[in-house]
């Protein structure tokens, strides 16, 4: 699939004024997204709660809040915008309640649109509104977490032992990995190490072999990250953001999970 396509369509569908300036449009689908409907629920809830007292009450984020004297101005700019509406107002809570659950991992897939001299260019990136809870996050922490917080020396060794297993894989393909910080963060040599691992073609027009954006890169990474789930070699959820920005222990762990499936070729080769 490819991730960008010029398309005349697009400027019938949306409205992109500043040149060069790229903007952020939900899917039409994710609106259904129950992690997004959970997260509308408990903002409107806790508007409700707030102004109870002034006897108003809030039944859409996008059409009433626009109409807010404070918010009008605010979301003037972004024209109803559901996603800026949603950072605007979980910011605020956060600010004011901070005592208050906010539901924990809500993130979506969304258009970014962005008009370029040759056209519209559409991609598709993943929009975070809340992170993990604390208590959750601790417990969801795995050898990986505990390597650097206990055991930051070992932490070569490990990288050393992955950099071997891959540039194994790679060899057919005149490649050599030496920096699993960097090299990884495009998502090209992943999406390669997988394809030579796994025993199958990836159709070069399916990812961007020379990124050169970060939706590019991120394209590839999210590609990759599917297949290891779909193949069943990835078990637990990544976000390929990380792997983008070269976070060593996200990067370290996707690496180790096609490691722990196909370290016996090492022993056989």
């Amino acid at each position: 699939m490819d991730l960008f396509a010029q398309s005349g369509d697009s400027q019938m569908i949306f409205n992109v004024e500043t040149q060069g300036e790229a903007r952020r449009h939900l899917q039409p689908n994710s609106e259904n997204d129950p992690k997004l409907q959970e997260l509308k629920t408990f903002l409107i809830d806790w508007i409700n709660a707030e102004l109870k007292q002034e006897h108003i009450v809030v039944k859409s984020l996008e059409e009433d809040l626009f109409d807010g004297l404070i918010l009008h101005h605010l979301l003037l700019i972004h024209s109803k915008d559901l996603l800026a509406t949603l950072h605007l107002l979980v910011a605020l809570v956060q600010h004011f309640r901070p005592d208050l659950p906010l539901p924990a991992d809500v993130s979506i897939e969304v258009i970014v649109v962005e008009p370029t001299k040759s056209g519209m260019k559409t991609g598709k990136a993943i929009e975070c509104f809340t992170g993990p809870r604390e208590e959750d996050a601790a417990s969801k922490k795995d050898a990986f977490d505990q390597l650097f917080e206990m055991n930051p020396d070992k932490i070569n060794h490990v990288k050393q032992a992955i950099v071997n297993f891959v540039n194994k894989q790679l060899v057919n393909l005149s490649l050599t990995v030496t920096d699993l910080d960097s090299q990884f963060a495009d998502g090209v040599i992943l999406l390669l190490l997988i394809g030579q691992v796994e025993g199958y073609f990836i159709p070069l027009s399916t990812f961007f072999l020379c990124p050169g954006s970060t939706e590019d890169k991120l394209h590839n990474v999210i590609l990759a990250l599917d297949l290891l789930t779909d193949g069943g070699i990835l078990t637990n959820p990544v976000d390929p953001a990380e792997i983008v920005n070269r976070d060593l222990k996200t990067t370290l762990r996707v690496l180790y999970s096609l490691f722990l499936k196909h370290k016996n070729m090492l022993k056989s080769s």
